[in-house]
């Protein structure tokens, strides 16, 4: 049976087994807590239903993602169509790509936490033990939220402290030795002070051979009733991480599968990277009145990661797999990097009449500083034209490795720099009812950015200033209570790391974005969906400016378009239903030379991991079992082929993969749970950066968790 057709036979197993019956409570079962703060707002949201919006946006919460069996970030984010896994940097840190467009492929994908930046630094995967919902807020946002991804913006929610005691114990094992303990605790310490403790720690084998990860950390949070129109939340992020860098496997002559997926390829004795986070954010909100508030935030973040790694040399002159096809030539890297991130912002919100008409408004202001300090070693091959040792090539037999063949290198230094951004940025947004059907959104920000980098290998500091401003304009009509017709354009920019030929900074990444569709409700508001179709175009991307002395510049220009269509909600009592579709269509737009081999790229290509068609479904029910409460569900998601290689015709093709779960409450306190992952073993690759740099999917696993709560 073909993957298309086990995973159609899963949705109809899972919708005949949902349909018969009606459960008493739908929302019962594995029960997610509510944990925020009661006031508090999120930063950059203002005063707007969501039929009033005129973008397209996605929150998954806390119950969606625990159905999910969403433990990290990128297994969170496969639940939005519109998100395409990238390069994911061996599996040090988070990469996608937003439809259709990547940030810096040098740099993890920026994200937002309670609308701070903060997935820019080098902390690890994101784990979600902290997270409550995940917003998949689409299209360029730079009117508020300043520089970003040209795609759109993922921001985090926080788990916040409750003025109720509450707590849970998670403990969960898996196939491959995979070990997990989460912790969430929360409770008044006063009348006006409130506190939670959210930790986890995971041990954790896999099915890549030798590959094992240690991780843990901790999201304790205070919030304070300073007094009836004051609060002030306080959270700090910890965590550290152990990840031996991982390429994944390669295509031997464009094939893939001619080596086992749990083939490892790199050294074991290089030892895992270790990735660390230490962050504190607070935020300060103050109602005036029940109009007007203010919101007051800082965030400082600090990140690391340092190691060794052994990888496959891509210079074709020094690959000796592409002469034999079984001698894999690797090089070895040392990489210390070091990030922080320092954001203070405010932004005060409000309501009035003007001229017989109502404006919402937001206006503020924020400044924040990126230092990016990258050390860089490396220990390469020669050329093949001489001839070089097997101790030289670093070299391994793919289909009989073996490990320690060869003393490992002292890599020697390539990079020594430290890198700074800073800006200071001004917004405003006026949402203004025309009528009561009509209303039109207009917002700017301005933005002063510059950026030094000092090469301290060359000795040489170079700097960049410039100003930006980024406009919005939104149009909404809501044609009904449950039916709003939208339209938006917006634009963005996104600094560019690095110098060209003469040593200058390069001018930042362009975007500018138009967006139709439809937000409605179904069987009575009981059903929400989205249906859209946008176009971005970008320029100014990182391109190789003369081949011969592999130099760059910021003149690449490229544009996605498509389709995506959201639906979410109860389809009847104690049935939820989740479905994400997007079609992207995302090329090149003129003829250039590529930033990463230098080869020319024509017009018309197709951006890399970027499949045209996606879709993500999940369906959940649950009915009582003797008197107490059982939960179903499964999911299905499908990713179609995609270029795996930019610039040539290697290909990762598509796949289907599904999952089923069970949980039983067995009282109210304890809850038994079964997660099958991969249901049918599908064979699939996630991402890749060449033919000689993939990354397989897992096999079938099976996990079993019990949660206890008090």
């Amino acid at each position: 049976m073909k993957s298309h057709e086990r995973a159609a036979l899963l949705l109809c197993t899972a919708t005949t087994l949902a349909l018969p019956a009606r459960a008493e409570d739908s929302s019962a079962g594995v029960r997610a807590q509510t944990v925020t703060v009661a006031g508090q707002r999120q930063a950059y949201q203002g005063d707007f239903r969501r039929l009033e919006t005129p973008q397209a946006e996605q929150s998954i919460d806390a119950e969606t993602l625990r159905a999910a069996g969403a433990v990290g970030l990128d297994r969170a984010l496969d639940l939005s169509a519109s998100v395409a896994r990238q390069n994911n940097f061996g599996g040090l840190w988070n990469a996608f790509a937003l439809r259709g467009f990547v940030g810096d492929e040098n740099l993890p994908s920026n994200y937002l936490v309670n609308g701070f930046n903060a997935g820019r630094g080098f902390g690890g995967p994101r784990d979600l033990s902290g997270i409550e919902t995940v917003e998949v807020l689409k299209g360029p946002r730079a009117a508020l939220f300043g520089r970003g991804e040209p795609g759109g913006t993922v921001n985090l929610v926080t788990k916040r402290p409750t003025f109720r005691t509450a707590g849970e114990l998670r403990l969960s094992a898996g196939r491959f030795d995979t070990y997990r303990v989460d912790a969430d605790w929360t409770a008044p310490m006063a009348d006006t002070v409130a506190v939670r403790v959210v930790g986890f720690a995971e041990d954790a084998g896999s099915f890549r051979d030798t590959v094992q990860t240690r991780k843990h950390g901790a999201s304790p949070s205070l919030a304070w009733r300073i007094g009836p129109r004051s609060s002030l939340v306080y959270e700090l992020e910890y965590s550290r991480q152990e990840i031996p860098f991982d390429r994944g496997v390669l295509a031997i002559g464009g094939e893939l599968g001619r080596i086992p997926h749990s083939r490892f390829l790199g050294e074991p004795g290089d030892g895992p990277m270790k990735a660390g986070v230490l962050g504190h954010q607070f935020e300060l909100q103050h109602d005036f009145s029940r109009d007007w508030s203010t919101l007051l935030g800082f965030t400082h973040r600090r990140t690391s990661l340092e190691g060794f790694s052994t990888e496959a040399e891509l210079a074709t002159n020094r690959q000796r797999l592409l002469v034999d096809g079984r001698t894999l030539t690797r090089q070895r890297r040392f990489r210390d990097y070091d990030a922080t991130y320092q954001v203070l912002r405010g932004e005060v919100t409000g309501r009035f009449q003007l001229a017989g008409l109502r404006h919402r408004v937001m206006l503020g202001a924020d400044a924040d500083r990126f230092e990016n300090d990258q050390v860089f070693l490396r220990a390469r091959a020669p050329t093949l034209a001489s001839n070089p040792s097997p101790a030289q090539q670093q070299a391994i037999d793919v289909f009989n490795p073996v490990y320690g063949s060869h003393p490992l290198p002292n890599p020697t230094p390539l990079t020594n720099r430290v890198e700074t951004q800073k800006a200071v940025g001004l917004f405003v947004q006026d949402q203004i009812d025309l009528s009561d059907r009509l209303q039109l959104r207009v917002g700017a920000r301005y933005d002063d950015y510059e950026q030094t980098l000092d090469d301290r290998a060359a000795g040489r500091v170079s700097a960049l200033g410039t100003t930006r401003v980024s406009p919005q304009l939104g149009l909404v009509f809501l044609a009904t209570d449950t039916l709003a017709l939208y339209a938006s354009y917006g634009e963005n920019f996104r600094p560019l790391s690095g110098v060209d030929a003469g040593g200058r900074g390069f001018e930042p990444n362009q975007s500018a974005s138009v967006e139709a569709g439809a937000k409605f409700a179904l069987a009575g508001g009981a059903i929400e969906g989205t249906l859209a179709v946008f176009q971005v175009r970008q320029e100014n991307i990182l391109v190789v400016d003369d081949p011969g002395a592999f130099t760059l510049a910021a003149a690449g220009r490229a544009r996605s378009r498509g389709l995506e269509l959201v639906l979410q909600g109860e389809l009847a009592r104690g049935i939820t239903v989740w479905v994400s579709y997007a079609y992207v269509d995302a090329k090149t737009a003129n003829t250039f030379n590529d930033a990463n081999f230098g080869v020319p790229v024509p017009a018309g290509t197709r951006l890399l991991n970027v499949p045209r068609h996606t879709l993500s479904l999940q369906l959940v029910r649950t009915l009582p079992l003797a008197a107490r409460q059982l939960q179903l569900g499964g999911g299905v998601l499908h990713v179609g082929e995609r270029p795996g290689e930019f610039t040539t015709r290697f290909m990762l093709p598509s796949y289907t993969v599904a999952r089923a779960f069970a949980a039983l409450e067995l009282n109210r306190s304890t809850t038994l749970r079964l997660d099958l992952d991969n249901l049918f073993d599908a064979t699939h690759y996630t991402n890749s950066f060449s033919a000689l740099w993939v990354q397989p999917g897992p096999p079938r696993s099976v996990r079993a968790s019990i949660a206890l709560r008090f």
